[in-house]
């Protein structure tokens, strides 16, 4: 599946993006440099030097603007080259390096790699509980390789704690709680809540839960494209209103590196009038995560990548479970806003899902 160009990625988190050393990220098979200029502002710049193509990345910044380690050049935030040490300094026409427009907005530096003229900051989700400015936060970073794609799915159906996280995030409560899942315009949702549940002492421990003690819990997912999320999970006394509980929010974002491997930042955030109860609850959050994430999702998915190959999902013919619900809104929505894109920039080819692939097993959505 192609990339879907028209849309706001996560290129870095914002503690990422210095004044005083460039960084170098591949983004959706592009080598991208970041800086930040004389006005602290975020720079994202094509990672090759016009001249002879020498990575800016490992350049140096200069009052503000990025100099080329090879020959010298400097380049402004627009990617025009604004100094020539050599000869008579003039600056040949051709001195430019594709600048991305860029903002920073709850923690992270934003970029857009398509068109610029259709670069709206307003078509940003607000993820403003992950705003550090506002409240208190902790950052995590995975480098998963497999398919973006395949870790929405992942975060999309969280039945899979039950199986896969049995010791940390899991019960055997998920299998036969309630889910509900749908969609408005391109924001697709999904609902779990489990009843009467004992929790696993790490999630116990987090909600401040005595062991043994029987609760609800609710994980509600909210997918946006290209691969924007918010997980929002609660916990209650059994029986209790959502309204009695406490809720512990984060934000997942999932950038491609290349078409086999993926940027995944997730974040944590509280209000800053919890205080240092709120700092140590978000450090503990992400750095507990960071376990199973890394040790049982990053496997899972590199196993389910190595599984598929270069084969299209659709074409593999999947059997689908009603718990697919979710991550299958999110692909559909995925290659409609690519198949557009690329019809309106005249590349458009038949998309996977109308090649006469048959997919195995009742479609939980339907023909919709």
């Amino acid at each position: 599946m192609p990339f879907l160009l028209n849309a706001w990625y996560v290129a870095a988190f914002a503690h990422e993006v210095r004044a005083d050393a460039p960084l170098a990220r591949t983004l959706l098979d592009r080598p991208v440099v970041l800086y930040r200029d004389a006005a602290q502002r975020a720079i994202a710049l094509d990672d090759r030097c016009p001249h002879r193509f020498a990575p800016l990345s490992k350049g140096r910044i200069v009052e503000g603007v990025l100099e080329c380690p090879y020959h010298g050049l400097r380049f402004d935030a627009t990617g025009q080259c604004v100094h020539n040490p050599h000869g008579d300094g003039r600056v040949p026409a051709g001195a430019k390096a594709r600048a991305y427009p860029s903002v920073e907005r709850d923690g992270a530096i934003w970029f857009w790699p398509g068109d610029p003229q259709q670069a709206d900051a307003s078509l940003l989700p607000s993820f403003d509980f992950v705003d550090p400015g506002k409240n208190l936060t902790h950052t995590g970073y995975l480098l998963t390789r497999a398919h973006y794609q395949l870790s929405a799915d992942n975060l999309l159906d969280l039945s899979h704690f039950q199986f896969l996280h049995p010791d940390t995030l899991g019960s055997e409560a998920i299998a036969r709680g309630n889910m509900q899942s749908g969609s408005v315009e391109d924001t697709v949702w999904v609902r779990r809540t489990t009843h009467d549940e004992v929790l696993p002492p790490f999630v116990a421990t987090g909600f401040g839960v005595p062991p043994g003690a029987r609760v609800d819990r609710w994980m509600d997912v909210r997918w946006t494209p290209p691969g924007l999320m918010s997980i929002v999970i609660g916990v209650t006394g059994a029986g209790m209103p959502r309204e009695a509980g406490l809720i512990s929010p984060s934000a997942h974002w999932l950038t491609p590196e290349t078409e086999r491997t993926t940027h995944y930042f997730f974040a944590f955030g509280l209000p800053k009038e919890m205080g240092d109860a709120g700092r140590e609850l978000v450090r503990y959050a992400v750095e507990g995560l960071m376990q199973p994430f890394e040790h049982e999702d990053l496997p899972m998915l590199e196993a389910q990548q190595k599984s598929l190959g270069d084969s299209d999902f659709w074409a593999a013919q999947p059997a689908l479970l009603p718990i697919d619900a979710g991550a299958i809104r999110a692909r559909r929505v995925m290659e409609r806003r690519i198949a557009e894109e690329r019809t309106a920039a005249g590349t458009a080819d038949t998309p996977s899902t109308l090649r006469g692939v048959r997919v195995t097993v009742a479609d939980p959505l339907g023909a919709g």
